[in-house]
């Protein structure tokens, strides 16, 4: 049962739609590498839009009307997006949710060390990922450093005009072949993919020139940090710095059907969900845009979905709504209807023994659902009943967007899983529904253009009539 290709409806100058809505996605993804920079992006751009903070909707006071645009920004990791709906939320509201973190390296708590006069950064990867595939490679530094007084410094090395770039070496080929007789999970270790970072020493003054001064490069790089950013070493300890890579999303292949970057999973359906709800003016149900942090990890967290942010959320809007009790929540929750924006693994043609071909997912032809996900017979799955699938189905084809399923590979080949479970423990209608993704996980990432467009399509079409 195949189905027809996402291309086909936009003949001629109607790609144009297309490949604007992408080039605008690709300067998002460009500019935003991890979860802050991601909310940072998404705050400014809903208060364009007329979204007013939870925390300034309450102090204005006065009960929420039809149509009001609230958000709540929860530790600069999560987010949620609220548009009230004609009906009241315990009717049950339209969820879109999706993360924003993404598979990198972080650094150590305490990071910066000396070796033969090279200054290098520790570091600890987060997330599933290939460790060869880090190596060689142009990478920057994104974050964050919070300071004893109380204020926190933006950090980014790496991605601006100029801008030097770190990065990870690995073994010369000459002297590789005890490396290449290893498995591919052991060709670099973890604790191996230290970032180089200098190796220009601090100048010797006058009185110590007969001595041996110890770690002068790593001595520059910190007067270079006090300089750039007013950091001293220990302010390490309270920092969150990203290790991902360099350099802008990019069209890929000759007909820029494509696009190749670093995190499409999952900011390839966060986007779309975002760019969605902004279209919502006066729903019937309310519309609700989820942005969270560790999925890669668990979801686990203060700002992971496995916390209680949303709910609080939920029951803070019900309170501003004026509906607020326990069961109000509770039927909120319950009577809700969500796709868990996230992505999918795309038929590669290098690897097709991994991919059952009649339940996989292709470039080119829509929004992928997943009824399932989990591994070992579904386990840690959410699955979609079926009632809700055919729902879905009939308002996807009444509108014309470009749908397919797929599930995670062969039945015994892997697995994964999203935070659809999550969610589906309030007794919501939840399916698994993004864009299909190659290289997944892997520094450069990349997608269909086609494909993230009908995502945004059916966004739209799902917050308006699910």
């Amino acid at each position: 049962m195949e189905r027809n290709k996402a291309w086909d409806a936009y003949p001629g100058e109607k790609k144009k739609e297309v490949f604007d809505f992408a080039e605008k996605y690709r300067r998002f993804l460009s500019e935003n590498k991890t979860e802050r920079e991601c909310v940072k992006t998404f705050e400014a751009a809903a208060r364009a839009a007329g979204f007013v903070s939870l925390v300034e909707a309450q102090k204005r006071g006065g009960a929420l009307q039809a149509g009001d645009r609230i958000f709540y920004n929860h530790m600069g990791k999560s987010m949620a997006l609220f548009v009230i709906g004609e009906q009241p939320m315990c009717d049950g509201m339209n969820i879109l949710g999706a993360h924003i973190d993404s598979p990198r390296l972080d650094l150590k708590q305490n990071p910066l060390y000396e070796d033969m006069d090279l200054a290098m950064l520790d570091t600890h990867y987060y997330g599933g990922v290939k460790k060869y595939q880090w190596v060689t490679l142009p990478l920057a530094l994104h974050g964050v450093v919070a300071k004893k007084d109380g204020t926190v410094v933006e950090i980014n090395i790496g991605d601006k005009a100029g801008d030097p770039v770190v990065g990870v070496s690995d073994l010369l080929i000459h002297l590789a072949s005890e490396q290449l007789e290893k498995k591919a999970n052991k060709v670099i270790e973890g604790e191996n993919l230290d970032v180089l970072i200098g190796n220009l020493p601090a100048d010797k003054a006058e009185e110590d020139d007969k001595k041996e001064e110890k770690e002068r490069v790593k001595t520059q790089i910190l007067a270079l940090l006090k300089e750039e950013y007013g950091i001293e070493e220990e302010d390490f300890l309270s920092a969150e710095i990203e290790v991902v890579p360099a350099g802008e999303a990019r069209d890929y292949g000759l007909d820029r059907s494509m696009l190749m970057g670093y995190g499409h999973d999952d900011r390839v359906c966060a986007y779309p969900s975002f760019e969605a709800i902004l279209q919502m003016e006066k729903p019937k149900r309310t519309s609700v845009c989820l942005l969270v942090d560790k999925e890669e990890i668990g979801s686990v967290g203060a700002t992971g979905m496995q916390s209680r942010f949303f709910e609080n959320a939920v029951a803070e809007v019900l309170a501003l709504c004026g509906d607020y009790s326990e069961l109000a929540l509770r039927r909120a929750l319950q009577n809700s209807k969500m796709l868990s924006s996230d992505v999918s693994a795309a038929y590669d043609p290098n690897y097709p023994s991994v991919t059952e071909k009649k339940n996989g997912a292709y470039f080119g032809r829509g929004i992928v659902f997943n009824k399932y996900t989990g591994s070992r017979g579904k386990s840690g799955s959410n699955d979609a009943n079926a009632e809700y699938v055919a729902r879905l189905r009939r308002i996807f084809d009444e509108n014309g967007v470009a749908f397919q399923t797929s599930e995670l590979g062969k039945v015994d080949q892997g697995g994964g899983g999203t935070i659809a479970y999550i969610l589906a423990n309030y007794g919501m209608e939840v399916i698994d529904s993004g864009v299909a993704v190659m290289n997944m996980h892997a520094p450069w990432e990349i997608i269909s253009k086609v494909d993230l467009y009908e995502a945004y399509r059916g966004y739209v079409v799902f917050l308006k009539e699910a």
